[in-house]
């Protein structure tokens, strides 16, 4: 999960809602298995190999996404045209998949952040970040703030986030590392004898998740797998892009009728468990004395009222994910101590604890004089890697006595990685069912009607005093930055 914005922190909102700030970049995979680019553009049954989520789908909110640049969008929509891959599929034995199905065109959506590619796209990629109400959670009585609120934090941290950007160069590399993974596992599924349209659909920047389900649409797909690069669930990544999927189901007939598999979590998958495991028992090998290194997982926090509240299961979640690991690695008689902590926590109310920079200068004190970190909520290299692990948290570590310091890489493409997930869509599949959403009435259309207004109205009112009106706005820098 990424929740970070570059080289910044962010006030969150008081008592009645929270601010999570996320974003995401990511290096590229260190081998590419192809050229080819895809873009695209209740509750859970759990098993041995991961969950799979069937939804009664709710009705509300929106996913409506804004600042996108018609002539940018116009070229974003050529290169999906232009890269996007129709398969009709006919099934041949594959493990989990019924044989008796015969021209069905199967489609895997990937889900993820996305990130500004340009240090131009920064301000415009944080005002879809800000406005989104899983990100920015007000109380229902000020939600008519959210875009107004969005546009002001969004011009304010925009140069900060440039710095940022700028210093893993110049932008985002997550749709290129997402391409990379899309590539791999559509290779991945064809060794399985399962041939599927891949696409990329992404949350708050191109492709947009509503550009891949177009393409879907236009495709004619007619059985989906729906895959967040999560490995644990979080209702403020996971749980937005699902979100997204929800409203288009509610509004369209063709995703209404399409049968639809969502891998919810798969932080428990043997393949991806081992994969962690490998990643780690090689870069303790790179130490003189491997047995003596502490092994610290980061991961990114999330509020604490998400957890306690809302009931996030991401906590749960991860815990049970680290003990996985670290099971896996005791059976290969792997016997070094560990820790858990979460980093990336903004604003003025509690994160999970502990917190990662705390606990640094807590072992720095404590004499621990090796350490290797383990960014175990991502799965690409991004900024919470690349900028606040790899620089800020490794220059905390030395300044507090830790003298020998190592980072497992993110997973990417992996191969182990890559085909774990393949086995996971192929398992995926026979759950595929339709999605059914409550038709609103006609007071839902007249509740929606008189928000939209509202929110119109005051939220107009609102962006012109803070637009016109310097002695605010310059108080609101003081109290948010």
């Amino acid at each position: 999960m990424e929740c970070r914005v570059l080289g910044s922190r962010c006030a969150g909102a008081g008592a009645g809602g929270q601010i999570l700030v996320k974003t995401g970049s990511a290096t590229s995979c260190v081998k590419a298995t192809c050229s080819s680019s895809f873009t695209g553009s209740t509750k859970h049954e759990q098993n041995l190999h991961g969950n799979v989520k069937f939804l009664q789908l709710a009705t509300r909110g929106s996913s409506r996404l804004v600042n996108r640049s018609p002539i940018l969008k116009q070229q974003r929509d050529l290169a999906a045209r232009a890269s996007s891959a129709n398969v009709s599929t006919t099934f041949h034995d594959a493990k989990g998949v019924s044989s008796d199905a015969v021209e069905e065109k199967i489609g895997v959506l990937l889900l993820n952040l996305g990130g500004p590619e340009t240090l131009d796209d920064v301000q415009p990629f944080l005002f879809n970040l800000f406005a989104d109400p899983d990100i920015i959670r007000l109380p229902r009585l000020f939600r008519f703030l959210q875009r107004p609120l969005a546009k002001l934090i969004s011009t304010f941290r925009a140069p900060k986030s440039k710095e940022g950007y700028a210093s893993i160069g110049g932008g985002s590399p997550l749709r290129k590392i997402t391409d990379e993974q899309a590539n791999a596992l559509k290779i991945a599924l064809e060794k399985k004898n399962l041939h599927a349209n891949i696409y990329v659909g992404m949350r708050y920047w191109y492709p947009f998740t509503e550009e891949a389900i177009d393409q879907i649409k236009k495709d004619k797909i007619t059985k989906l797998v729906v895959l967040p690069l999560y490995p644990q669930y979080s209702i403020s990544t996971s749980g937005s892009s699902i979100r997204v999927l929800q409203n288009i189901v509610k509004e369209d007939s063709y995703f209404s009728g399409l049968p639809i598999s969502i891998i919810e979590s798969w932080y428990q998958r043997d393949g991806y468990v081992k994969s962690m495991a490998d990643l780690i028992e090689k870069e303790l090998s790179i130490f003189s004395n491997p047995e003596e290194v502490m092994i610290f997982f980061s991961a990114h926090g999330v509020p604490l009222t998400y957890v306690e509240d809302a009931g996030d299961p991401y906590r749960d979640q991860m815990e049970e994910c680290i003990a996985l690991i670290m099971g896996e690695l005791r059976s290969r008689g792997i016997l070094n101590s560990h820790t858990l902590a979460y980093q990336s926590r903004v604003g003025p109310v509690q994160w999970l604890k502990p917190y990662t920079d705390e606990v640094l200068v807590e072992l720095g004190q404590k004499g621990v004089k090796s350490l290797l970190a383990v960014p175990v909520s991502f799965v690409s290299e991004h900024i919470e890697t690349l900028e606040e692990i790899d620089m800020e948290y490794k220059e905390l570590a030395l300044e507090s006595g830790i003298e020998n310091w190592g980072r497992v890489p993110a997973l990417g493409c992996t191969s182990s990685f890559i085909s774990d997930l393949a086995d996971a869509v192929v398992e995926a599949l026979p759950s595929a069912s339709a999605l059914t959403t409550r038709k609103p009435d006609d007071t839902d259309s007249d509740m929606d009607l008189m928000q939209y207004l509202t929110k119109m109205f005051f939220g107009s009112i609102l962006a012109f005093i803070l637009l016109l009106s310097p002695r605010i706005i310059s108080s609101f820098r003081n109290t948010v930055l």
